[in-house]
């Protein structure tokens, strides 16, 4: 099968390698045309240097995936694809697109009979040999087309991926699925931050981390990342305490409270996120104020 690749960064890249490695023949288009002729060169992808030039490279109906960042650069590609695609043709969105644009995208493209896929898709850096987790929402028909595509880039033909729900429901599902992460990776955070606490015992925490990846209950993925952190530096010397979030973990927590549904965790993982960003906290300041003028608690000053 061929399909176009539009955003050939890291990840649509990988994505592009690990397509052509099963045998598809992929049409990539980046903004940086040296990333698509290194890409030809080395993997044999077919480069283009314009959507349009993508999608004439494709025989009808035509599977187009973009892979570039979530809001207006999507929208825009989404946009053009719209005026160049015929119906049948199919536009898969693989990035992290807020799941009502989705619902939206879809329904204005649906008179001009092209189909609309999201594909809510994990694993970063570490897809390319080991496969991506995808969620993918839309019509089953279309999607059946598409499965070798979805088998391709998953770990296994019949594992790692799936239809979730209709169009909207595969990033609706990687929202969550990023807010849950949200919440592990503060639980660790904090434990391992208990222990670089505890001076007396001289805690070896890369050692810790070595002896949870096998048979403890906390295993996971995760916590193999963060031996792999903490084997280069255990105290994080290099790193400024600066977390930014991608907004799914904002969106999980707005469609919470929209739903009535109780996300305390993943809320407050969010929330110290937020604070990590702060310099000074006028909210901690105040609070040292507040303690100092009802109960004459010491306060320190600059």
């Amino acid at each position: 099968m061929e399909i176009a690749m539009i955003g050939l960064g890291k990840m649509g890249g990988n994505m592009a390698q690990r397509l052509l490695k099963g045998g598809h023949r992929v049409v990539g288009v980046d903004r940086s045309p040296e990333i698509s002729r290194q890409l030809a060169a080395e993997h044999g992808l077919v480069a283009a240097f314009s959507a349009a030039e993508a999608v004439a490279a494709l025989s009808a109906p035509r599977a187009v995936w973009v892979m570039v960042p979530s809001g207006e650069a999507t929208e825009a590609v989404v946009n053009e694809l719209a005026g160049l695609l015929a119906p049948g043709d199919t536009i898969i969105d693989g990035g992290n697109t807020f799941y009502k644009d989705d619902i939206r995208r879809a329904r204005a493209l649906e008179p001009k009979g092209i189909h609309y896929v999201d594909a809510g898709t994990s694993g970063g850096v570490w897809g390319l040999a080991e496969g991506y987790s995808l969620m993918v929402g839309g019509n089953e028909q279309v999607i059946e087309r598409l499965r070798t595509i979805f088998e391709a880039l998953a770990p296994a033909q019949d594992k790692g991926w799936g239809r979730v729900g209709p169009v909207g429901a595969g990033h609706f599902v990687k929202m969550v699925h990023n807010g849950i992460e949200y919440g592990l990776m503060e639980a660790y955070a904090e434990g391992f931050e208990i222990m670089h606490a505890k001076q007396e015992f001289g805690l070896d925490l890369e050692q810790i981390s070595q002896i949870w990846r096998y048979g403890s209950v906390v295993r996971s993925w995760l916590l193999d990342l963060t031996a792999d952190a903490l084997a280069k530096d255990q105290d994080l010397g290099h790193i400024k305490g600066w977390v930014a979030d991608s907004g799914e973990g904002r969106w999980t927590v707005a469609e919470a409270i929209d739903l009535d549904v109780p996300a305390p965790v993943i809320t407050l993982a969010l929330q110290q996120r937020f604070i990590s960003r702060q310099e000074e906290s006028y909210a901690a300041k105040l609070l040292a104020a507040m303690r100092n003028e009802f109960g004459g608690h010491a306060i320190k000053t600059e």
